[in-house]
């Protein structure tokens, strides 16, 4: 009985650029440490800011997630950036996650993500697999709750960013036409 010989395995694909880290590696570490000259080093070797681990989480999932702020600004500044992508895990849009994280630790930070991921488009009706929009994730609204509370805040800051694409959605209700003169178009008092 002869034994087949051992193989040894495939080494891993080189970098891009053959000095470490690939620049979709630089780009998810620069997310996770708030390091913006590792982001700009992925941006120079022009990677795909929507790139997704094995997690499914983007630069800006680990962003949102890591209160990385100065690099989330940059994320959601690339034309490039979809603020809406859902990881594998459980369909977690970044705004999902941002609703879901605390930081007690850091006041306002919690309304800072949210406020800039609503700012950059980002969708408030997507359900995760959990079939939850990210409002979906903060405590039942109760009478008397406290208006100053985050959750209360970021309730506030989901309804306001509804109600503003909704008005954006439907057009303008009135139109502008003070400079148009129609002797046929007059108001009655017989309605």
């Amino acid at each position: 009985m002869t034994r087949a010989p051992a193989r040894a395995a495939p080494p891993p694909p080189p970098a891009e650029n053959g000095d470490g880290a690939s620049a979709n590696e630089r780009l998810l570490a620069a997310a996770k440490t708030d390091n913006e000259d590792l982001l700009q080093s992925a941006f120079d070797h022009n990677v795909n800011v929507n790139h997704q681990d094995g997690l499914g989480n983007t630069a800006l999932h680990y962003a949102v997630l890591h209160g990385s702020t100065d690099v989330l600004e940059h994320i959601l500044d690339h034309d490039h950036c979809d603020p809406d992508i859902r990881n594998r895990l459980d369909g977690d849009t970044p705004l999902h996650i941002a609703v879901r994280q605390r930081w007690d630790d850091q006041p306002g930070m919690r309304l800072y993500l949210v406020g800039s991921l609503l700012e950059a488009g980002a969708g408030m009706l997507i359900k995760n697999r959990h079939n939850e929009r990210a409002v979906d994730l903060l405590p039942p609204y109760r009478e008397g709750a406290d208006p100053s509370s985050d959750d209360e805040k970021v309730r506030a800051m989901i309804r306001r960013a509804q109600a503003e694409t909704q008005v954006a959605e439907a057009g303008d209700v009135v139109e502008d036409d003070d400079d148009i003169f129609d002797p046929n178009d007059v108001a009655s008092d017989s309605d």
